[in-house]
C-alpha cells in the first residue's frame, strides 16, 4: 500500500460538467489541458498537479478515492466541500 501519492485534479462546481469532463477523458483529451482550462483550483495553471501527499493531508473524500486508485487511474467525480473533482493519481510512493 502506497504511503503517498502523487495526483493531479480538475475541480468544477456542478457535477454535470465533471461528467462532461470525465466523457472527455474517457475519449481521449488530455488530463492536463483540461485542467488548464476548467479547473478553478489554482493549480490548473500547473495542469491540476497537486504533488506528492500523505494521508490526511486532503479532505476525506478525496484522499479515499487516490489512495484507492493504481499509477494512471483517472477517477471521479467525487464530491467534496469543494466542488467536483476528477482525480489522475501520477505517481505512488512508500
Amino acid at each position: 500500500m502506497a504511503n503517498e501519492v502523487r495526483a493531479s485534479h480538475i475541480l468544477v462546481d456542478k457535477k454535470p460538467d465533471a461528467d462532461r469532463l470525465m466523457e472527455k477523458l474517457k475519449g481521449g483529451a488530455n488530463f492536463e489541458d483540461l485542467a488548464r482550462k476548467h479547473s478553478s483550483c489554482p493549480s490548473g495553471k500547473k495542469g491540476g498537479d497537486l504533488g506528492y501527499f500523505t494521508r490526511n493531508r486532503m479532505v476525506k473524500e478525496f484522499e479515499t478515492a487516490a489512495f484507492a486508485a493504481k499509477k494512471g487511474d483517472i477517477v471521479g467525480p467525487v464530491k467534496t466541500q469543494f466542488g467536483w473533482h476528477i482525480i489522475k493519481v501520477t505517481d505512488t510512493r512508500g
